[in-house]
């Protein structure tokens, strides 16, 4: 009985190995790399800002007929709200199957200011480049048909490793199943939506809308980064998001900055003073209660995160950083508790415009990262105490005469948006480990486990609307400069990334 069990057990591992590598020759096949790239291209091509509602739309259908063309039954899904970004939905039921995985990535990204991209390069003009931009990467034209595709290029463009790249590898993985003779063991739905960088704010509309078309056994998201070290990582769990819009004010008019120097108020200085009483000199935050309320990790989480390959020596050289804040802990550690970040600061002008005047206003915007424990209304609740701990009256509105005079420290704190809290999903959960095991089956090494993301994704909706607990499998480089100017994927990551998709369609 034991001899024809392990015969079997031979035989299972020799089909498995075939038919991965059916799949590989089709994905790394440069005949179907070039079909790819050229698709890929036109897809960046189609601005992705939301409030572009035009372009928003022509997105949607760009990848609904994508879907379509690979025989997929798709639709568009609509919160009914106005301005909101349709969410493109497909679904593909294979005879036999007992268990439903649903594939999530977004279409939209980050606002952009081509003035603060490099030289030659442009938001949603896809450039192509030898190697990234400060390792003398040089521009090159776009390979005929005959060129070999260097896997090492990278390609350039908005959205095209956060997070088109994961809508792309999605849908590409499962062209390559089909075409490849081979068939999913999933019934598989597809989820791709239009307005995750704005905080998904209509998301839980189309959860309760369609609630019973998004059931699923697993919900796997797409979004995200490779781990530093380049390999394949598995995310348990997000942090949360909320921004804070702050204002301070100083006198009505600009003033000369040598006339009323040393006896108007400077805003500037006046927030800046206010900001940095925030953190103290490690970049710890020292708003009181800020860390109280974290959930601890349990045993299996720190098990986990005492075995994730170091990051921070590859961190300091890459990014010129000899002295990391954080008081010490890695930079995994500090993964695992709340941040303050200063998004943006303003006041008066700067370079060829500067002048000797002192501003009338300075704005900043913050943003918190929450951890599983934290509560949006409650951690902005501790800034705003703090603010009003170091004597400004609050106030969410421009100010009044009467309020000018009457409060010599005004702020004006708005919360943007309701924001959302932090999710994490047991690791021991038996479909994830499922999940990971056939991820692995693309790698000769164990797929590393994070308890949670650095970014935020509003994935406790899924918990609470769709009763799934969900976990996160990026396939991008890490070093993609996502939210930011001159934001790239490597080609062989998008390549690897479909061949990691079209693995979790057979696990």
């Amino acid at each position: 009985m034991k001899s024809l069990l392990t015969a079997v057990l031979v035989v299972v591992s020799f089909i498995s190995s075939a038919q991965s590598s059916k799949i590989n020759q089709y994905i790394f096949d440069q005949k179907n790399q070039h079909r790819w790239l050229n698709q890929y291209r036109e897809f960046l091509t189609i601005p992705n800002v939301l409030g572009d509602s035009i372009n928003m739309v022509r997105n949607a259908n760009w990848i609904k007929d994508l879907m379509v063309k690979h025989g997929v039954k798709s639709q568009l899904l609509l919160s009914g709200k106005s301005g909101s970004a349709p969410v493109v939905y497909g679904e593909v039921k294979t005879p036999g199957a007992t268990t439903t995985i649903a594939f999530y990535a977004h279409y939209d990204g980050q606002p952009v200011n081509p003035k603060q991209w490099a030289e030659g390069l442009a938001p949603f003009t896809p450039t192509l480049l030898t190697d990234r931009l400060d390792k003398e990467g040089k521009i090159i034209s776009f390979p005929s048909d005959k060129d070999v595709i260097n896997p090492q290029w990278r390609l350039y463009g908005r959205g095209s490793s956060d997070d088109k790249a994961g809508v792309f590898a999605i849908i590409t993985a499962y062209e390559s199943l089909i075409v490849s003779g081979l068939k999913p063991t999933v019934n598989i739905k597809f989820f791709f939506e239009g307005e995750e960088e704005a905080g998904s704010k209509y998301l839980s509309d189309i959860f309760k809308i369609h609630k019973d078309l998004l059931k699923a056994d697993q919900w796997i998201i797409c979004d995200g980064p490779r781990h530093v070290t380049g390999r394949k990582q598995v995310l348990f769990g997000v942090r949360g998001d909320v921004n804070i819009d702050l204002k301070v004010y100083g006198a009505t008019r600009p003033l000369h900055s040598g006339n009323y120097g040393n006896w108007a108020p400077n805003p500037a200085m006046r927030l800046a003073q206010l900001l940095a009483s925030m953190k103290d000199k490690n970049g710890m935050i020292t708003i009181k209660g800020f860390y109280n309320d974290v959930t601890p990790l349990t045993e299996i989480e720190k098990k986990a995160l005492s075995a994730i390959p170091p990051v921070d020596d590859i961190l300091k050289k890459d990014l010129m950083l000899p002295q990391p804040d954080g008081d010490g802990k890695s930079m995994t550690e500090l993964l695992t508790i709340p941040t303050l970040n200063i998004n943006g600061i303003q006041s008066a002008n700067v370079g060829a415009m500067a002048a000797n005047v002192i501003p009338t206003e300075a704005t900043a915007v913050i943003d918190l990262r929450l951890v599983v424990g934290n509560d949006v209304d409650r951690q902005v609740k501790k800034v705003m105490d703090h603010i009003r701990s170091e004597g400004y009256y609050i106030i969410d509105h421009e100010p009044t005469d009467e309020e000018r005079m009457k409060y010599p420290l005004l702020a004006k704190v708005v919360k943007r948006g309701a924001g959302y809290n932090a999710q994490r999903t047991p690791m021991d959960l038996p479909l994830a480990q499922k999940a990971i095991k056939a991820v692995e089956t693309t790698m000769d090494y164990d797929m590393v486990r994070v308890p949670s993301l650095g970014g935020s994704l509003p994935l406790y909706l899924y918990e609470q609307l769709l009763q799934t607990k969900p976990i996160t499998i990026p396939i991008v480089n890490y070093d993609n400069n996502q939210h930011a100017e001159n934001e790239n994927v490597i080609l062989q990551y998008l390549w690897e990334g479909i061949e990691t998709m079209a693995a979790l369609m057979r696990m």
